[in-house]
């Protein structure tokens, strides 16, 4: 063997074990992802180490991986409520400890989830495992030039065919058109997950509201149909993602109005896989997207609000903080004022609920 290519093995074996491969994010694609890669990985202290890979959302891919002992994904953006599942069950690991000691506290020394507490959320087992993303809402809009009087601005407004005759359009999953009824028959926003968790007949009470625009319904089920339902006038109002009615504004020149009365306000994490090849790295990575300066910077590529309270200052005492030097604050969903008519989507509820309801909104959609 040459002295050359014993050299060669020699510095392979020593530094092969150090050797770090890039921290995989698996997210969801599009312009949130984008978004995400601005402001956290562009930002990080090496932006080459993090990957985003894109993912169609739920456990099961986690789950495979976890249970194979093959991880690839060290972190995976997910909804609340599979955050408290895959920390129940072992899929995402426990790092309460780490996050109570390397998270950046807020401007007055509170804890993130302290933090995340001034902003209307109850601590949930997925906060054990996962980091705070972005709120993001089921708001209704509406394009203004279709109402030449008066204009819709309340929930029962939505539900009230007579007053504002035309098509809704709704989506076909249960999720926030539940919560919306409830508001639209007299339920403060803020008392709603405490009513349809305690209160009986609080379901059928929903389908109830449901029933009154039955008839005067267009169901959807990609994020983009909304708007186009709008925009042709097939609808005259329709429940959306802010982040998309917010994107049509700003980019694209519309004018739709939000009725952010009622709006429901969900929630992503961002989850350390048990097992995590890159454990320590990915750990480091959530930490600072994590952070209120690092959440405040997303609202510049999106229209979903911070999960740490502390952003929304950053953003409101820096405006014009959105694209080519516009105000982003009319369109954040998580202002104090909104927050106050704001339905806080309860995730420990939908986890327990979700599919039972699920099957009979489905019901519901077919008779």
């Amino acid at each position: 063997m040459s002295k050359f290519l014993k050299a060669f093995l020699f510095v392979s074996l020593v530094f092969a074990p150090f050797a770090a491969s890039a921290v995989t994010v698996a997210s969801w694609g599009g312009a949130y992802t984008e978004s995400q890669q601005k402001a956290y990985a562009d930002t990080y202290s090496d932006p080459s180490s993090i990957v985003f890979e894109n993912y169609n959302g739920g456990l099961g891919e986690v789950r495979a991986q976890v249970e194979s002992g093959n991880v690839v994904w060290d972190l995976v953006d997910v909804l609340p409520s599979d955050a408290i599942t895959g920390c129940d069950e072992g899929l995402f690991e426990d790092i309460s400890s780490e996050i109570a000691e390397l998270s950046t506290p807020g401007p007055d020394g509170e804890s993130m989830l302290e933090d995340m507490e001034n902003n209307g959320l109850e601590y949930h087992s997925g906060w054990d495992c996962c980091v705070p993303q972005i709120f993001w809402t089921y708001v209704v809009f509406y394009d203004p030039d279709a109402f030449p009087g008066e204009k819709p601005d309340s929930m029962a407004d939505f539900f009230d065919t007579e007053k504002f005759p035309g098509k809704r359009g709704i989506h076909t999953w249960a999720t926030g058109i539940i919560e919306k009824a409830m508001v639209a028959d007299g339920v403060k926003p803020n008392a709603v997950p405490t009513v349809l968790a305690n209160q009986t007949g609080a379901i059928d009470r929903a389908f109830e509201v449901l029933d009154r625009i039955k008839d005067d319904v267009v169901f959807w089920s990609a994020g983009s149909q909304p708007l186009e339902l709008v925009k042709s006038g097939e609808v005259i109002m329709a429940i959306a993602y802010n982040g998309r009615v917010g994107a049509a504004n700003l980019a694209e020149g519309e004018n739709f109005e939000y009725i952010w009365e009622g709006q429901v306000l969900d929630q992503e994490y961002l989850c350390l896989t048990a097992g995590a090849p890159n454990r320590d790295a990915a750990i480091d990575f959530m930490m600072h997207a994590s952070t209120p300066e690092a959440q405040a910077e997303q609202a510049k590529y999106i229209t979903y609000g911070p999960m740490r309270a502390s952003g929304i200052p950053i953003i409101e005492n820096n405006e014009p903080w959105g694209p080519g030097g516009v105000d982003i604050m009319p369109h954040m969903p998580n202002t104090p004022e909104r927050l106050a008519v704001s339905i806080v989507s309860d995730p420990q509820w939908w986890a327990d609920y979700g599919a039972e309801i699920g099957e009979r909104y489905a019901a519901w959609m077919g008779n």
